[in-house]
C-alpha cells in the first residue's frame, strides 16, 4: 500500500485546488448581485459561501462519480498520474485568477489530469465516452444558460411593460437574492464535487476504498467545506470581469441570468454531467445583453473570456503532462 504520508500530500494538494477553485469561481455565484449593487462585496460573499457549503449535500453525487470513475480507467490510475494532474490544474488556475480571467477550474482539473493520464498511459487509458460528454458540454452549458436568460428576460419584459422601472427594480432586488442563493447552492453541487471526485478515485486506486468505488463522506465535507472558504477568500478581479466589465447589470438582468444559470447547472448534476460553472454564468449574462440589444454587450471582453475558455483543457494537460515527466525524471 503506497506511503500515507504520500497520499495525505496528495489529498492536501487536492484541496488546494479547491480553495483556487472557490476563490476564481466565487465570479458565477455573485459577480451580476454586486454589479447590480444589490449586496456588497462581503455580504455576497458570505451568502455564497454558506450555500456552496449546503449544494454536495442537496443533489447528491453524480459529479464526483463522474470524475472518479468517467473519464480515465480505473487500472491506469496512481498517485504521480493525480499529482501531476493536480500540479497541472492549480498552476492554471491561479495564474488565471491573478490574471482576473474567469476560467472554469472544473475543465482545468478534467485537462490535467487526463493529459498526465494520456502522458503515462496513452490515449487507451481515456474513457472516450466522458471526456466526449465533457467537451460537448463546454459548448451546450452556456448556450443553455444564454437561452434560457434570454427567455427569462423576454418574458419579465413583456410581464412588467406598463410597471414603473423603479417598481421593477426594487421588486427584483428582493428576487435577485433568492436568485443568487440558488446559484450559489448549484455551484457547490457541481464545482465542489470535482475535487471528491479526485480525492475519492486517489483513494480507492490506494487501496483505502476496497473492491468498490464511492465517495467516502468525510471527503464530502472536507471538500465543500474548502470550496467554500475559497469562495470567501473572494476573487474580487474575477468578479471585476464578469459582473462590471461585460454588460451593465440591473437587478432583473441579474435574477434572470441567475435564475437560468441555476437551473442549467442543477441539470447537468443531476445527469452527472461535470460543466464549467463560469461558462455557464457568462452565457446567461449574454443572454441578458442580447435581450436589451447586442451592441450593450462588451465583446472585446466577452472574446477575452471566450479564448480563456479554449485554451484551459489544453494548458492544464499540458501542465499535467510536463509535471509529470518532471516527476518520473526525478525518480517519483
Amino acid at each position: 500500500m503506497p506511503d500515507p504520508l504520500l497520499i495525505g500530500a496528495i489529498i492536501a494538494l487536492a484541496l488546494l485546488f479547491d480553495l483556487g477553485n472557490g476563490m476564481n469561481d466565487a465570479a458565477n455565484s455573485i459577480s451580476t448581485i454586486v454589479a447590480s449593487r444589490v449586496l456588497p462585496f462581503r455580504t455576497a460573499v458570505l451568502m455564497a459561501g454558506f450555500f456552496n457549503l449546503l449544494g454536495p449535500f442537496v443533489f447528491g453525487l453524480s459529479v464526483a462519480n463522474t470524475i472518479g470513475k468517467g473519464l480515465v480507467q480505473a487500472s491506469a490510475i496512481n498517485e504521480t498520474i493525480i499529482l501531476a494532474g493536480l500540479i497541472g490544474a492549480i498552476l492554471t488556475v491561479y495564474v488565471a485568477t491573478f490574471k482576473g480571467l474567469p476560467i472554469s477550474a472544473s475543465h482545468a482539473l478534467i485537462g490535467g489530469f487526463v493529459g498526465s493520464a494520456v502522458a503515462s498511459a496513452g490515449t487507451g487509458a481515456i474513457i472516450a465516452s466522458g471526456v466526449m460528454k465533457v467537451l460537448a458540454f463546454i459548448l451546450i452549458a452556456p448556450v443553455v444558460g444564454m437561452l434560457g436568460s434570454l427567455l427569462f428576460s423576454v418574458t419579465i419584459t413583456h410581464l412588467f411593460r406598463n410597471t414603473r422601472p423603479s417598481k421593477v427594480s426594487s421588486h427584483f432586488r428582493r428576487l435577485q437574492i433568492l436568485s443568487a442563493a440558488a446559484y450559489s447552492l448549484s455551484h457547490g453541487t457541481n464545482d465542489a464535487q470535482k475535487t471528491m471526485g479526485i480525492i475519492s478515485i486517489l483513494l480507492f486506486s490506494a487501496g483505502y476504498l476496497g473492491s468498490e468505488f464511492y465517495v467516502p463522506t468525510w471527503v464530502v465535507v472536507l471538500s465543500a467545506a474548502t470550496i467554500c472558504a475559497g469562495t470567501l477568500l473572494g476573487g474580487r478581479k474575477v468578479v471585476e470581469t464578469m459582473g462590471l466589465r461585460l454588460i451593465s447589470i440591473r437587478p432583473v438582468d441579474g435574477f434572470a441570468a441567475e435564475t437560468a444559470g441555476a437551473g442549467t447547472i442543477i441539470a447537468s448534476s443531476i445527469l452527472g454531467v461535470p460543466v464549467s460553472t463560469t461558462h455557464v454564468i457568462c452565457g446567461s449574462i449574454v443572454g441578458v445583453g442580447i435581450s436589451k440589444r447586442a451592441n450593450k454587450i462588451r465583446w472585446p471582453i466577452a472574446r477575452h473570456i471566450f479564448w480563456a475558455w479554449v485554451f484551459t483543457i489544453p494548458a492544464a494537460a499540458i501542465s499535467g503532462a510536463i509535471i509529470l515527466a518532471i516527476s518520473k525524471a526525478a525518480g517519483f
